[in-house]
């Protein structure tokens, strides 16, 4: 059983920050178009943080507490301190929040805004906060993944 939350561990990670990159990446080529289509742009990567990375984000975040306590419950602890098991766990868990709990919300909001227009200074100061939370989600992501990756 161990075998397949790590599946589902390894395809959330990979849906959450597959889906941060290809939200990013847009986001920088939207530098090159005018106001008026932003609109779109922004939606589609609302779009993105509702489809792909959400469901990510909580599915890694699940199925690494599983996991976690399935290797407790086997050996009654965890097997000694494990430094890069540690900051997987708190990277991970941290930028997963964040992710789920800032950067979620603020995509649906800057989905439903018009670029141009009364609102569009509140549109800017999303837009912003949108940068800034899932950049930090998207380091923490990683900073996850190489911790992992040195976890005999």
């Amino acid at each position: 059983m161990i075998r397949f939350w790590l599946f589902v561990h390894l395809l959330g990670f990979t849906m959450w920050l597959g889906g941060g990159l290809a939200s990013m990446v847009a986001g920088m080529a939207a530098k090159r178009e005018d106001r008026a289509s932003l609109g779109p742009l922004v939606r589609s990567q609302a779009a993105v943080q509702r489809a792909i990375v959400g469901p990510g984000a909580l599915l890694t975040v699940l199925s690494g507490l599983i996991l976690t306590f399935s290797v407790s419950g086997r050996t009654g602890e965890l097997a000694g301190f494990n430094l890069a098991l540690v900051v997987m766990q708190g990277a991970g868990l941290v930028g997963a929040l964040l992710a789920l709990m800032v950067a979620l919300p603020t995509a649906a909001k800057l989905g439903r805004l018009d670029p141009i227009g009364p609102g569009s200074d509140y549109f800017d100061e999303l837009r912003q906060r949108q940068k800034i939370v899932t950049s930090v989600a998207g380091t923490l992501g990683f900073i996850a993944l190489v911790a992992g990756s040195m976890v005999r």
